[in-house]
């Protein structure tokens, strides 16, 4: 059997402090998913890096803003997936690629828990995939509804919640590694 592949979704440098929108928590997550990272490189485990793309503005293609953050940067022979839409899925080789390495099992981790990581997670279990969400490797904004503000680690901790009921294991990196 084939080992999980850590999955890394746009763990990208305009959500931290200085980007285009910073997330909350968004260095604690790299931190986290670095750990990760590392973890999975000792065990020789597979990486795929996705990084998002638009053509101007926010994670704007050639830009300093849409480089994947230096603590999960890819290494030698790591694949990077360019995506256009939240879903790491829609338009791109990713699940051509997991099939053909025989991947079954996703480890995921990154931003943002309430987009591109929930878009990802849900299609992944869709396609059959087992999938872990490694919980403090992702960082979410603060958002605002109908005039009520909900704080970044609320939507992170309600998007962890939705997905840990019907489509992913829920854990701490301390626990995957």
């Amino acid at each position: 059997m084939i080992a999980p592949l850590l999955l890394l979704i746009d763990i990208q440098r305009d959500y931290f402090p200085g980007g285009r929108m910073p997330l909350v928590g968004p260095d604690a997550a790299a931190d986290a998913a670095a750990q990760l990272l590392a973890a999975q490189r000792s065990h020789g485990g597979a990486v795929v890096h996705v990084r998002h793309e638009s053509p101007s503005g926010f994670l704007e293609a050639g830009t300093p803003g849409a480089e994947i953050d230096s603590r999960v940067a890819p290494a030698g022979d790591e694949v990077v997936v360019v995506k256009h839409a939240p879903n790491a899925f829609v338009e791109t080789e990713l699940d051509d690629l997991l099939r053909a390495r025989g991947v079954t099992e996703l480890i995921v981790a990154g931003m943002m828990t309430s987009m591109c990581v929930d878009a990802t997670v849900r299609a992944a279990s869709d396609l059959g995939y087992t999938v872990t969400v490694a919980a403090d490797a992702c960082a979410a904004p603060d958002l605002s509804f109908a005039g009520t503000e909900v704080p970044g680690a609320s939507v992170h901790a309600a998007f962890l919640a939705a997905l840990g009921s019907a489509y992913a294991r829920v854990a701490p990196v301390a626990e995957l590694i």
